[in-house]
């Protein structure tokens, strides 16, 4: 892997804990690149890493949770704010994490709050979930964009993993295998690139309706696992097992009101009507068991 590759989840040889003398040896092992920056993003794909370095006056350390304060409206070099913070650049891409579900490394400098952050150089603290984002008026009176950052507590079966946008690249294989993670309630991971790549296949129109949702962080739409990846069913988190789905229809399918046969019809599974075909994308494929699977076990019986 090239040095300062774009990649979200863990960086191969730098786990938890590793610490680098400066940001200079940081960025070289490609775990946050930016020499000065506190966020390493790209507008329309998301940010992979923040340093926390007490480089804003409304930054809140608490350790496993973290209110980070997005960028700009600073004097070079300053910790108080001058001027309202916009929610554009890296500011949008730290946004897109939470639309996207895609998780970001957090690196600890010296400057940081002392309870939690390393007396010299800095430190890679692990991944964090970026739950909500919001503006407030912040210490200095002026406009801050505020992002909640949760601590993942076992890194994902899927890190390390580049996501470069929507034509780059072959479907990823993804994993058969899945496992638990302890964070406040047990969940199962999901291999990020595999519902990131299904979505971005369907610019993030839903698969039943075709409706893009707009939202200032950019378009949303979730990945719905059509054989369900927890308990007993145990299903492959792989693009054949993914649809792209609006927030409503993702929640009609999980609760077995909407099936789709093998002929990629929906159907209302309440009444058995007919409600369309499903919406497909040239490189994404359904795998037909997955949706018998999901109408035996899952869509309502008639």
């Amino acid at each position: 892997m090239a040095k300062s590759a774009w990649i979200f989840g863990d960086v191969p040889g730098n786990p938890e804990g590793t610490t680098y003398p400066d940001r200079r040896a940081l960025s070289a092992a490609g775990v946050h690149a930016p020499p000065e920056g506190g966020i390493w993003g790209r507008q329309a794909q998301g940010v992979v890493s923040i340093v926390l370095n007490g480089g804003y006056e409304d930054d809140e350390d608490h350790g496993s949770e973290i209110v980070y304060t997005g960028h700009g409206g600073q004097a070079r070099g300053g910790t108080h704010q001058i001027t309202d913070q916009e929610l554009a650049l890296n500011n949008l891409a730290l946004a897109r994490n939470v639309a996207d579900g895609l998780l970001v490394r957090v690196i600890r400098g010296p400057r940081g709050d002392p309870a939690y952050s390393p007396k010299v150089g800095f430190r890679y603290d692990g991944l964090f979930h970026v739950g909500r984002y919001w503006h407030a008026v912040g210490k200095s009176g002026f406009r801050v964009y505020r992002y909640e950052l949760t601590k993942v507590a076992t890194s994902p079966v899927a890190a390390g993993i580049e996501i470069h946008g929507h034509l780059a690249g072959p479907p990823p294989k993804g994993s058969a295998a899945t496992r638990r993670v302890a964070t406040t309630t047990q969940r199962v991971v999901r291999n990020t690139a595999v519902t990131q790549w299904v979505k971005e296949e369907h610019r993030y129109a839903c698969q039943i309706c075709g409706i893009v949702l707009a939202t200032p962080a950019g378009p949303y739409a979730e990945g719905a696992h059509v054989r369900p990846l927890g308990g007993e069913h145990r299903g492959a988190d792989e693009p054949g097992n993914v649809l792209c789905l609006c927030p409503n229809h993702h929640t009609l399918f999980d609760l077995g009101a909407i099936s789709v046969g093998d002929d990629l019809t929906v159907v209302d599974a309440m009444s058995g009507a007919p409600i369309g075909p499903l919406l497909a994308a040239r490189r994404h494929e359904v795998d037909p068991a997955h949706l018998r699977y999901h109408r035996e076990h899952i869509a309502k019986a008639n």
